[in-house]
């Protein structure tokens, strides 16, 4: 005889949401609750597997602005200027000290060329009676001119022509760039008399600290509104071989740069609050330094010294840095009144010198409000 026993599941009828059930989990609170076993054993682990490691990827927080609270978005950084590709210059193409002879030597070839001239006009019987007598010279009978004079003739002339023609005054801040051949050849930066191979072309280049204020060049500020700006450029030729034959014309390299910086760079005018032309200095001397400095360019300072906006948003832009000064001003005399009554009100009650309910608080603070705001001369 056996006897069979049949468990029939309890009625939930009747039960609150959310009441154990007998023989069982206790019942959802919320319907579309989802949940996860997890191991016992995990949680209680403390040094991680080292077969299969867990790795969690972390997510950067943000942490967003509260909207309603009155509280203002904090100033991003300004985003990175995009660089262009600096230019590549043949890397043999550096300076190198030039030959050069003191000037003594110049005058001394011109001054043996200049001598061996008048010897063979004497030896050809050509030189005037007057110039013997003054130059007390022997008499000499004249064999005419042939061969050997007219050959001792060039000969004098030449070394006299190149003895004066290679002579050269060296100044302080300027360098002859030497080339033979369309190849670079040295480099001379010595002062004073010099002599220079008149067979060397030679060109000045000036190597003084020097500084360029450019004409009003477009730009834009922060929000894209156009400008016109003036820079002030120092700088200096740091190498002459690049700075000469690396470019065309590095002065006009220079100028060129600068306005590609300007239209890269934003330039905040004065009073703002992102630095300013401080800032946007900064970043145009970094980058107009770095493009210059392959063809031998030195770039110490590219500081804007007068923004201004452009004539077609000038007028706008008045009136809305206008309207913002009298809001900020509106501003900052509304905190000063309101620190000013506070304090009165404070002062009063905590020394005991009045004891106000709400409706007398209210009207005193309504009354000094209005006071303060009259003395100032400005209306609230």
């Amino acid at each position: 005889m056996s006897t069979t026993t049949s468990h029939t599941p309890p009625e939930s009828d009747g039960q609150p949401e959310g009441a154990p059930v007998p023989g069982g989990r206790p019942a959802r609170l919320i319907q579309n609750e989802v949940t996860t076993e997890i191991p016992v054993h995990l949680l209680f682990r403390d040094d991680p597997d080292p077969v299969n490691p867990v790795k969690v990827p972390l997510k950067p927080a943000v942490v967003g602005r509260r909207q309603g609270t009155g509280e203002q978005p904090r100033l991003g950084r300004p985003a990175a200027v995009r660089r262009r590709p600096l230019p590549e210059v043949d890397p043999e193409l550096v300076e190198r000290p030039g030959r050069a002879l003191p000037g003594v030597a110049g005058v001394l070839a011109g001054a043996c060329g200049l001598t061996g001239c008048l010897a063979t006009s004497w030896w050809a019987g050509l030189l005037p009676s007057a110039a013997v007598e003054a130059l007390r010279l022997p008499a000499c009978v004249g064999a005419g001119l042939g061969p050997v004079q007219w050959a001792a003739y060039a000969g004098a002339g030449a070394l006299g022509m190149f003895g004066f023609a290679g002579l050269a005054r060296g100044r302080s801040g300027r360098a002859w760039v030497l080339g033979m051949f369309g190849g670079y050849r040295g480099t001379v930066r010595r002062t004073g008399l010099l002599w220079v191979n008149p067979l060397l072309p030679r060109r000045r280049v000036d190597v003084r600290l020097r500084h360029w204020r450019s004409e009003a060049m477009p730009a834009a500020d922060p929000d894209g509104m156009a400008l016109r700006v003036a820079v002030l450029v120092v700088w200096r030729v740091r190498d002459t071989a690049r700075a000469a034959l690396g470019v065309e014309d590095h002065e006009k390299y220079l100028r060129e740069c600068v306005e590609a910086a300007l239209a890269r760079v934003p330039v905040e005018p004065a009073g703002g609050t992102r630095g300013g032309v401080t800032a946007a200095g900064d970043a145009l001397t970094r980058l107009v330094a770095e493009e210059t400095a392959p063809v031998g360019v030195e770039v110490f300072s590219v500081q804007p010294i007068r923004v201004e906006y452009a004539p077609e948003v000038a007028a706008a832009m008045h009136r809305r840095r206008i309207a913002a000064l009298d809001a900020r001003q509106r501003a900052g005399l509304l905190s000063s009144v309101v620190d000013s009554v506070e304090d009165t009100v404070t002062r009063l009650t905590v020394r005991g010198l009045v004891e106000l309910d709400d409706y007398e608080r209210k009207a005193l603070v309504r009354d000094l409000t209005v006071a303060f705001c009259s003395g100032r001369g400005e209306p609230l």
